[in-house]
């Protein structure tokens, strides 16, 4: 797929970004109709974390209530869509990458690839880890607030959405490496800032964790904010290796700045101090 020169007409460049939004569009349309016919194995497995809070039909095998015969095919429709965004996430993130990359400098570039490659992995590694250990804590949580009460109905369009919307914000929640490496590297944030605000950072994460979680369970909360506070930690740390010498001319460059605020300081208050004698 190739990449568009650096300077283009406006009409270019947005035929361009149409181009790739139709490559995306078609990839996905492709991918979703393949998926629509697996979904019932597709559905079991994403059942499968939660199958014990779950009844079972005569095969064993995890059952779901639908209402109407339209919501059956609703969660359908959406389970493909699911598994097409998973399946085509190196597509669609390649496309947007390299409808930017004309915009980067040539010392710039060289993080493509690897950028290409980090995004797609950490996103898969968040579905997955929401998978193997939010889910059936989360759930066994949420099922246990019915006691004393009631039971509690497994509806298919509640409990499918519920897990998709788990999946895809712990997949884009661990996209957090990224964002820290290139704010260091861009020197939009230096890394001794971030550093060093490491209080305010975490209360950051905390709102996130609990805005971007779908239920109300402090259980999935912690657990997502455990998980990001992990990754903060790790891109910081990855960033201080790989970074060492753009790391090194930011704390210069910031040592420079606040030695001179001093100096000026120091000069307004020996002038100040002058004039009242």
């Amino acid at each position: 797929m190739p990449i568009g020169p650096a300077r283009m007409p406006l009409f270019d460049h947005l035929g361009e970004l149409r181009m790739r939004l139709v490559r995306i569009v078609a990839c996905l349309a492709i991918a979703v109709v393949i998926f629509y016919m697996a979904t019932p194995t597709i559905g079991q497995f994403l059942l499968l974390p939660i199958a014990e809070f779950l009844p079972t039909d005569a095969n064993g095998f995890a059952s779901l209530q639908a209402i109407d015969p339209f919501e059956a095919f609703s969660v359908r429709f959406k389970i493909s869509i699911w598994a097409s965004i998973v399946a085509c996430a190196p597509v669609i993130l390649w496309q947007i990458l390299a409808f930017f990359l004309p915009a980067l400098k040539p010392s710039e570039r060289k993080w493509f690839i690897p950028t290409f490659a980090a995004a797609v992995a950490l996103f898969i590694f968040g579905t997955v880890f929401c998978y193997a250990i939010i889910l059936n804590p989360a759930f066994q949580w949420l099922t246990d607030q019915a006691l004393g009460l009631g039971y509690v109905a497994p509806r298919m369009s509640s409990y499918v959405d519920i897990i998709i919307k788990f999946e895809i914000c712990f997949g884009f929640a661990f996209e957090l490496p990224l964002i820290i490496f290139y704010l260091v590297i861009f020197d939009v944030v230096p890394y001794k800032k971030l550093r060093g605000s490491w209080r305010t950072v975490y209360v950051v994460l905390m709102v996130v964790s609990a805005m971007a979680t779908p239920d109300a369970s402090p259980v999935t909360m912690l657990l997502m904010f455990a998980a990001m506070v992990a990754l903060y930690e790790g891109s910081l740390l990855i960033a201080r290796i790989v970074l060492a010498k753009r790391i090194k001319k930011q704390n210069a460059a910031i040592a420079e700045e606040e030695a001179a605020e001093a100096a000026e300081a120091k000069a307004a208050a020996k002038k100040k101090a002058l004039k009242k004698k």
